[in-house]
């Protein structure tokens, strides 16, 4: 099972697409590992700078309908390749999401109204983020302050996450 903790990266942005993720001129690699620096390379956010904000992070909170667009698993293996295993937002486009789960990472629900307490409380800080997988928990810490949050998560998509994704499950059971 992957790692669910980390330094955090907040995209305070709705609708960040796949190819935002990872620009389609980049699906050609034979290699996952070849689109590593290419993650988010692409995309608009005011004051974002994908060489120096993604260094170091593991899990990113952003806003509705990340992974929007094309259909495609290499949004996710992008992440992956970045050690990112964690995506927490208050919705997703649905061919992502399961990709995500398919790879052996997490993609987590909350209602936007949590989503909007955890940017306002903590998105101007360096935070830290660990997931229990088994209790469907978040643990929030800055150097002041920790907050427990716990979200919902299919017993599937809980297996897929524990045996390392889809081809890991298929493995084991067909």
């Amino acid at each position: 099972m992957k790692e669910f903790k980390g330094n955090v990266l907040f995209l305070d942005r709705s609708d960040i697409n796949t190819d935002e993720i990872i620009p389609a001129k980049y699906l050609t690699e034979i290699e996952k590992s070849a689109m590593k620096q290419h993650l988010l390379e692409d995309l608009k956010l005011e004051g974002f700078n994908p060489d120096i904000d993604i260094k170091d992070k593991a899990i990113i909170v952003t806003q509705e309908n990340f992974g929007c667009g094309s259909s495609r698993e290499h949004a996710p293996w992008a992440l992956e390749e970045n050690g990112i295993n964690v995506v927490i937002a208050p919705g997703f486009a649905r061919i992502f999401r399961q990709n995500m789960f398919n790879c052996g990472m997490l993609a987590i629900e909350l209602s936007q109204d949590r989503i909007n307490s955890i940017f306002s409380v903590f998105g101007k800080s360096d935070v830290q983020i660990s997931v229990d997988v088994e209790r469907s928990e978040i643990m929030i810490q800055t150097k002041d302050q920790t907050k427990k949050i716990e979200f919902k998560i299919s017993e599937f998509d809980k297996t897929l996450i524990q045996t390392g994704g889809w081809v890991e499950y298929a493995d084991m059971h067909y």
